[in-house]
């Protein structure tokens, strides 16, 4: 069974849902904003989360990792940045569907010895902590926040 990796999964599906709404949603002149000096541009930020979640996936799931910055180095487009979230997103899809007897193994990430639960749930907390910039973001242009609409 894979209860333990389907409760995590189920923590991150709402919030990736969320940003990808944003990116996609954000106008591509708008991926050049940045609040104030010193902090990632919307598009970066994108870029971000996409390059984490291809470096911490491929830990849970035994893959080669790559660096954590190659999507916000590599993509500078909106259509780039946002088909780069997607197929991260995709990607972690098959991560976040491991057995519960998987998610219990020891990885290498950061240079730590870690579960892939812990990976998971630092995958899902990440995702998390970026979208709340996003959504100062969007409200900074205007916009209001896919999660704050209303269901």
């Amino acid at each position: 069974g894979n209860h333990v990796a389907g409760t995590v999964r189920d923590v991150w599906t709402p919030t990736i849902g969320y940003t990808t709404t944003a990116a996609e949603e954000m106008p591509e002149a708008k991926y050049t904003f940045r609040p104030v000096a010193g902090v990632r541009t919307f598009g970066e930020l994108i870029g971000h989360v996409a390059g984490a979640q291809n470096m911490i996936c491929a830990a849970v799931l035994g893959d080669p990792q790559p660096k954590e910055d190659a999507v916000e180095k590599s993509a500078t487009t909106k259509a780039a940045l946002v088909a780069a979230l997607k197929a991260s997103t995709a990607y972690c899809a098959k991560a976040y569907a491991i057995s519960d007897a998987a998610i219990h193994q020891e990885i290498t990430i950061w240079g730590e010895k870690r579960s892939k639960l812990w990976a998971l749930v630092t995958n899902a907390a990440h995702d998390d902590e970026h979208y709340g910039n996003i959504v100062t973001y969007l409200r900074m242009n205007g916009m209001v926040p896919p999660s704050s609409r209303g269901q």
